[in-house]
């Protein structure tokens, strides 16, 4: 890792707590599939080898960042392959809000290189810091309430710890990252296992050390769930005074309470005063808009 990044890149993924491994797979596939077709034609026959310079990452619009280090990760591996030296400078920081005209990440070296890695660059860049605005302006929704919004894994395939990330940085709460880290009992597993406290049951004697979080769409399943002895509840399609039963039903018990099914921002105050503790949406990764962000060469 530490051959293809400088130090600077490799200790920003550090300190953002993003696997280096996995990010540069990601940066690798994403490379490749501009390049799979052969070099960067129009780059090559507009400019000479020798050319060089400076471009600047400049936000088009306002919003939050996230996924600065891994653009920087982009560059910096094309170099690599194409045996050029660039370097990097992260003028912004990821969870930063930028408003339109902000330059957010400089990179100097060869014009070859910065204009074939533009677009992988910017892709990624603007995904990360679209999935961040959106969940920043839920943060934002929240501010002065106990809740926090939190994701899902309803997240593009190949992404799921790069999102999940760009979530934190937009002040989120991440859910399970998979299958395994946690349970989550839904109603097609309630029906398998004959009921909450069977499926319940089950799950502990499998996976005795694994918080189980029950998903229930009434309050007789949400009382069966305390019973059972459920560490979080996924209220689904609760209206909020249904909610705001089941927290009271809840809290005597320490159980955590989480709402859900297709919430948006306009519900975000009337979802926080039921008084539960996150707030659940899956379109933070599933369908927020991208960041417009653009790569400017300097004159």
């Amino acid at each position: 890792m530490t051959t293809i990044a400088s130090r600077p890149v490799v200790d920003a993924l550090a300190r953002a707590g993003l696997p280096a491994d996995e990010v540069l797979a990601v940066v690798e596939r994403t490379l490749d599939e501009d390049l799979a077709w052969g070099p960067d034609v129009t780059t090559e026959a507009t400019l000479p080898a020798e050319a060089s310079g400076t471009a600047d990452v400049v936000a088009r619009q306002p919003g939050c960042l996230a996924g600065l280090p891994v653009a920087a990760l982009v560059v910096e591996t094309l170099a690599a392959r194409q045996g050029a030296d660039v370097t990097v400078d992260l003028v912004a920081a990821d969870g930063d809000r930028v408003r339109p005209g902000d330059v957010v990440l400089t990179v100097s070296g060869p014009l070859r290189c910065l204009l074939t890695a533009e677009r992988t660059m910017l892709n990624l860049l603007g995904q990360l810091s679209g999935v961040a605005t959106a969940t920043a302006a839920w943060t934002d929704a929240l501010a002065g309430t106990q809740a926090r919004v939190r994701d899902t894994r309803k997240t593009v395939p190949g992404l799921r710890v790069l999102q999940k990330y760009a979530v934190r940085c937009g002040g989120g709460v991440n859910h399970r990252m998979g299958l395994g880290d946690a349970a989550l009992i839904k109603d097609n597993h309630v029906a398998a296992a004959g009921s909450v406290r069977a499926a319940f049951e089950a799950v502990r004697r499998v996976a005795p050390g694994v918080a189980v979080e029950v998903e229930c769409d009434t309050l007789p399943q949400v009382r069966e769930a305390i019973d059972a002895g459920a560490d979080l509840l996924l209220l689904d399609n609760m209206t909020p005074d249904e909610l705001s039963e089941a927290v009271r039903l809840c809290r005597p018990a320490g159980v955590r309470t989480e709402a859900s099914g297709g919430l948006t921002l306009a519900d975000a105050a009337s979802v926080a005063a039921s008084g539960v503790d996150y707030v659940s949406v899956g379109g933070l990764t599933h369908s927020a808009p991208v960041l417009d962000l653009g790569l400017d060469l300097r004159a």
